[in-house]
């Protein structure tokens, strides 16, 4: 009986392959039109495309907990158009933007099916609006749901059952005079009442493909522009009802990534469409590393030698950390103790970087020392040292007994002084690093069209004056655009600070200086660092001026402050500036909880257009080093003045390019929705925050990764 269910763990794999869960027309997990209680794995990011005329719907999802599930929709709504000015958008059609979610409230057991609550388009204009609970339980081969449903879910117009609880749910409300993008509490779980069901089957032997049947609660007059003009100025046709509520689909995983889709619904509508998702928030994801420490060949030879002069093993420690991309920069013998202070880009865990080092170490030091005091240091400040005892390390190391030789390691703060330590290899200033890359820049959803692109050939570099001083440049140069249509100009009432990003893109399509930023770094005591700017700090505003940050190494908090002097740059992105002036500035305040991984960003000031207020970030960072985010601002200015949106608000993801190779890397790759371009709650795009170059300037940046410690 014990291997009773790894057994059918394996024949299910076998039978049905590829069998993570589908989307739905709706951008969500579910059967065609209906959701379900299913989720993906934290750390999962999905991408789900469908034609279900008159809309086409696209989504970006996230998965930040096994049981959350966030997504951004797009929806190209073809019965109506974007405005009734042919000179302003022509005959591009309407355009809704929207973010949905969904919640587990109950994880499925042997008996009890898994239980689910959802928004449709929770903050947007209310065009696909729908609350709902759903039950999913699986028996053999087939998922079935059911579901009750809200606002465009109700149509079977059944008596709602929260009005026993308050009689104000029984009308739905909506914010008035909304300028999109807000919350309407007053809708939730509100009005009449729908029912919805179906089944997913999975196909035996057919590579996870499922047929889905479900029986639509969609009331089709409430969604979109249904009655085309009566529902909407710019409407110009009726959307087809439905003319039945039995919808059937198919799914096709053409691998464990990509699915594609048909179903016939309404009893009149063939929908298509394709769905991308891909689980990066384990430790190896896709590829397995080969990537593995080289140990020191003839070591023992080089131990015995080592053990005569002190420099024979500073030489050493240098050629054998440097071949290895640790680079040391100082080394001191302190009695039985080897201290040496490195840096490297190389590894995004830094508990992988110390391990690395004491391997090393261990391979090359004389046996009478005891212990290795293991420095990093990150633009010219010490970050931590790391006190490991040699003998607890050696013992465990061929075992990879990580949790054991952690016991025996210490983790303090330091400061950097630069002439205690005897051994200073010489370091030669200036230096410069310089990358060439591909680009893309992308402006999406505007009235002028769906999508303007702009392929770039980008040069970004690096010129440092000592190991606290650097000049970063990013420039590119255009190769392929299609902007030449872009027109919007900004109707913005605030300082366009933001807003004139069309003239930004149009008047830079064959060479733009994104940035030119000099940046100093200090640390004036323990704990508290420092950092100095000046010159082009950003694509749209030039100027000077300074970050603050007190992060103390065994707390999980950091405190800090920003000020400065900013000009808007002039749109060509080059030298010229424009005659906008203002000061700028922040509190910001961060905290990590350190079981779930999640950081609370709080920033707190004037922005760039004279707006005082608060930036909220939350984000969570997944054992592969996936960071997934979201944020909103809230400032002192009416909905009004703000504008489309009513408040700034988006998601993002910063995704390690190592989780798609073999070898170790610290580059990443970041993609972020922010659905509205305004004015409001603008702050200023500085690089090397503080927070992020102090990253292992806090032991938990160390410790959460221990597991890397023999990697």
């Amino acid at each position: 009986m014990l291997h009773t269910i790894p057994a059918f763990s394996a024949i299910d794999n076998y039978i049905f392959p590829n069998s993570s869960p589908s989307y739905s027309n709706y951008g969500t997990i579910g059967l065609l039109q209906m959701p379900s209680a299913r989720f993906h794995k934290e750390g999962t990011v999905a991408f789900n495309w469908v034609n279900n005329k008159p809309y086409q719907q696209g989504s970006v999802l996230a998965y930040p907990f096994d049981w959350l599930e966030a997504s951004f929709q797009y929806a190209d709504i073809n019965n109506a158009l974007y405005s009734d000015v042919e000179s302003f958008s022509g005959k591009q059609t309407y355009k809704d933007k929207g973010f949905s979610t969904k919640v587990r409230l109950l994880r499925e057991s042997t008996y009890l099916p898994s239980i689910a609550a959802g928004f449709r388009d929770i903050a947007g204009t209310g065009t696909f609006a729908a609350e709902y609970l759903v039950a999913s339980k699986r028996v053999n081969n087939i998922d079935f749901s059911f579901g009750l449903g809200w606002g465009d879910l109700s149509y079977n117009n059944l008596k709602n059952p929260m009005t026993y609880l308050s009689d104000n749910f029984n009308q739905r409300t909506f914010i008035s005079n909304s300028q999109g993008g807000d919350f309407s509490p007053g809708r939730y779980f509100s009005g009449s009442m729908g029912v919805f069901g179906g089944a997913e089957i999975y196909i035996p032997n057919l590579n996870g493909t499922r047929l889905k049947i479900e029986y639509d609660a969609t009331d089709y007059l409430k969604e979109g522009f249904p009655l085309g003009q009566a529902s909407f100025n710019f409407a110009f046709k009726p959307v087809r009802q439905s003319e039945s509520r039995i919808n059937i689909g198919l799914t096709y995983p053409i691998n464990r990534a990509l699915k594609i889709q048909a179903g016939w619904v309404k009893g009149n509508t063939f929908t298509i469409g394709f769905s991308l998702h891909a689980s990066i928030g384990t430790k190896e994801p896709f590829i397995k590393k080969n990537d593995p420490h080289i140990p020191v060949s003839g070591a023992d030879a080089i131990k015995k030698v080592n053990s005569k002069k002190d420099i024979y093993l500073y030489r050493t420690a240098l050629k054998y950390l440097n071949d290895r991309g640790l680079y040391l920069q100082r080394a001191n013998i302190q009695n039985d103790t080897f201290e040496v202070l490195y840096a490297q880009t190389k590894h995004q865990s830094h508990a992988r970087a110390t391990g690395r080092v004491a391997q090393v170490l261990d391979e090359i030091a004389p046996d009478n020392f005891k212990k290795f005091k293991i420095s990093n240091i990150n633009a010219g400040l010490v970050m931590n040292s790391i006190e490991v005892d040699r003998e607890s390390f050696s013992k465990h190391k061929s075992d990879k007994i990580y949790n054991l030789a952690v016991k025996n390691i210490q983790i303090t703060a330091d400061t950097y002084e630069p002439l205690e330590y005897e051994f200073r290899p010489k370091q030669t200033f200036p230096s410069f690093f310089w990358s060439l890359e591909p680009d893309i820049r992308s402006q999406v959803g505007g009235p002028d069209g769906f999508y303007f692109g702009d392929l770039r050939l980008a040069f970004s570099s690096e010129l440092l004056f000592a190991s606290n001083m650097q000049l970063l440049t990013s420039a590119s140069v255009g190769i392929y655009n299609n902007m030449d249509e872009l027109k919007l100009a900004s109707d913005s009432v605030l300082p366009h600070v933001r807003t004139d990003i069309v003239k930004y893109l149009k008047a830079t399509e064959q060479l733009n200086l994104k940035r030119m930023q000099f940046n100093a770094f200090f640390e004036p005591t323990q704990d508290i660092y420092a950092k100095i700017s000046a010159g082009l700090l950003e694509e749209m505003f030039a100027g000077i001026g300074g970050e603050l940050l007190y992060r103390p190494m065994h707390q999980n908090y950091a405190i800090g402050a920003e000020l400065w002097a900013v000009q808007q740059r002039d749109y060509d992105m080059l030298f010229s500036l424009k005659d906008y002036k203002t000061e700028t500035g922040y509190i910001n305040f961060y905290y990590e909880e350190p079981r779930s991984n999640i950081v609370l960003a709080l920033k707190g000031g004037k922005f760039l257009a004279g707006d005082s207020g608060i930036n909220v970030d939350f984000s969570r960072r997944f054992k592969s080093g996936l960071r997934m985010g979201a944020f909103f601002s809230k400032t002192d200015i009416s909905k009004a003045e703000f504008g489309e949106g009513s408040f700034d608000k988006g998601f993002y993801f910063y995704i390690p390019l190592e989780v798609f190779f073999s070898n170790y890397s610290k580059q990443i790759a970041g993609w972020g929705v922010r659905p509205l371009t305004r004015d409001g709650a603008a702050y200023l795009v500085h690089s090397h925050h503080l927070w992020g170059v102090t990253e292992q300037a806090q032991a938990f940046g160390i410790t959460r990764d221990w597991a890397d410690l023999y990697d």
